[in-house]
């Protein structure tokens, strides 16, 4: 026998064959049409990016360049030049494929401004390796790529559209010092790079805490993350204080940029086996 309990606190007892049981719902299966459909999608980029004619740079803006000055970058000329190409390169492929929101009258402002704030705390670390966590369409890495050639990049994005076009970037650009990782950077032991980076960079990843957990693993004792933050930096990082000190790191920093919020953390000890996936 069941029961059935009512609202007013009373029961009825009743045959179990009376009571009708509910099938759980049947998992979604994914949609044929819809794969075939991406993967076609695919298969253009990779053809659009192979034959693509060199894309018109976008001018540099002598308001961001005047602006890092300010911040103590000067940029050299050839920087200055692969700068114009890789923007002209990103819309015009975003012009099919939509890979940003941002435009290209705000380009130099939203991704390079944005991106080259990062290269002061980083110069004043000891980096030979480093990684774009999240790289999307190529931010803050590939800004910091063209800028400090001495460090090897590895830009990690899991979208396969994106990690197609950073490639190509770094094919058209010339970057030696730049590998991309198609991957997830929760399969972090899989990407096989744990615990031996000196820096990681971030941008629009999500909020603090949860990034940290993706980034810590990655990095060596002593390593350190510097994450592109906006206005809500300083509640992010208060609410991650206790996930940070499971992760044994710490937030040593807050930088105030023209745009953004720096926020600067270290790994102070070997990160528990348990964030290891």
């Amino acid at each position: 026998m069941s029961e059935f309990h009512f609202p007013n606190g009373h029961t009825h007892k009743v045959a179990a064959a009376a009571v009708k049981q509910v099938e759980p719902a049947a998992k979604k299966q994914p949609d044929p049409s819809e794969a075939e459909r991406l993967r076609a999608r695919e298969v253009e980029l990779d053809a659009w990016l192979e034959f693509v004619p060199a894309p018109e740079p976008i001018a540099r803006d002598a308001n961001v360049v005047a602006a890092l000055k300010e911040q103590g970058v000067e940029l050299e000329e050839s920087e200055l030049l692969l700068l114009e190409r890789y923007l002209g390169l990103l819309f015009t492929t975003n012009e099919k494929f939509n890979l940003t929101a941002i435009t290209k009258e705000s380009a130099w402002q939203r991704h390079v401004l944005d991106s080259l704030s990062l290269l002061a705390p980083l110069d004043a670390l000891e980096v030979t390796t480093a990684m774009d966590l999240g790289s999307g369409g190529g931010l803050p890495g590939i800004p910091l790529a063209i800028c400090r050639a001495d460090v090897q990049w590895t830009l990690l994005e899991a979208t396969g559209k994106k990690a197609r076009f950073l490639k190509a970037v770094v094919t058209h650009l010339g970057l030696k010092n730049v590998t991309v990782l198609n991957a997830r950077a929760e399969d972090n032991k899989k990407n096989g790079i744990v615990e031996t980076l000196d820096v990681i960079v971030a941008r629009a990843v999500g909020a603090f805490g949860p990034l940290a957990q993706l980034a810590v693993p990655y990095l060596r004792i002593g390593g350190v993350m510097l994450a592109i933050k906006g206005e809500k930096a300083a509640e992010e990082v208060e609410d991650s204080k206790a996930r940070l000190h499971s992760l044994h790191a710490q937030v040593i920093n807050q930088i105030k940029t023209p745009t953004n919020t720096i926020v600067v953390m270290e790994k102070m000890r070997k990160t528990p086996a348990k964030y290891f996936l």
